[in-house]
């Protein structure tokens, strides 16, 4: 199966999670799992939330910015990832001044 994110158009999702200004996402979503390509632009974020029955594998694919992972912070740059698993807490913040472009696969888990 092929998913076109580069055709998708995007959404934009303000306070995502409790973040700053807006999320901008292309989302496929079968039902169980999500995948997207996302942008923060400066001074974005998405908020602190728990993957309570998935996980979230984040790939930066431009930029860089913070993640807060449980109780730390980690510096996060182009073709760095980020891997968030079920249980545990996260969010992403760009703090720099050009956009924050990732690809995130969220998979459900049993």
């Amino acid at each position: 199966m092929i998913i076109d994110l580069k055709n998708m158009e995007a959404t934009a999702m303000p306070n995502f999670k409790g973040g700053e200004k807006e999320f901008l996402a292309k989302m496929f979503f079968d039902g169980k799992n999500r995948i997207m390509h996302g942008t923060l632009v400066q001074g974005a974020s998405i908020g602190l939330h728990t993957h309570e029955t998935n996980s979230e594998i984040l790939f930066v694919l431009s930029g860089s910015g913070r993640v807060i992972f449980d109780d730390g912070e980690e510096i996060v740059s182009a073709g760095q990832c980020h891997y968030c698993p079920k249980g545990h807490s996260h969010s992403l913040i760009n703090d720099n001044a050009e956009p924050l472009v990732f690809f995130a696969c969220v998979p459900e888990q049993a």
